[in-house]
């Protein structure tokens, strides 16, 4: 079941944000105006975690901004945050299932919560952000046709993730 969040369920908005093995990551090209990527796998892997995010009455009270929660048996297992912008995309700030319900269908499902949304704002398809070391997840949004609108070498660049790159990735309706 997917709700949008309220001030009586806003605390389960971290519930969800397990982390991930890193096993190598996305290596975007760029020719003939086309996107295309290959996969590098790493020798060792490892284990990243996002910090949990913030959230604020804005996504409740705002038209122009939501968060949807998935929830299995009054359990939140997967959120998704978002918000309208300025080039006319719906931009997903952020979207976590929870490890034990991943590859069952809940990040589709907060997906066509999040398309259905934008539609009725008219805005005119989604755009998010991932890093290319989040390979799950890029499989993930081109499995569900999104495709790679631009790689930024340089948005963590002042962080200790320098060396990861940031691939943004659209869906046009």
């Amino acid at each position: 079941m997917i709700i949008k969040m309220t001030q009586s369920n806003m605390k389960d908005f971290n519930k969800s944000n397990d982390g991930f093995i890193v096993s190598g990551r996305i290596v975007p090209t760029y020719e003939n105006n086309v996107w295309s990527y290959a996969e590098e796998i790493f020798s060792e892997p490892y284990f990243k975690k996002y910090d949990d995010d913030e959230i604020d009455l804005s996504y409740i009270e705002e038209d122009e901004k939501a968060v949807f929660f998935y929830y299995v048996e009054n359990n939140c297992v997967g959120h998704i945050k978002m918000c309208t912008n300025w080039n006319g995309y719906a931009l997903i700030e952020n979207i976590a299932v929870a490890k034990d319900y991943r590859k069952n269908g809940v990040g589709t499902a907060l997906l066509n919560k999040a398309m259905e949304w934008a539609r009725e704002r008219d805005c005119c398809g989604l755009m998010l952000e991932t890093q290319d070391i989040n390979v799950s997840a890029c499989y993930f949004y081109a499995k569900n046709h999104f495709v790679i609108g631009a790689v930024d070498t340089m948005l963590y660049s002042n962080f200790q993730t320098a060396n990861e790159k940031a691939i943004f990735w659209y869906y046009k309706f």
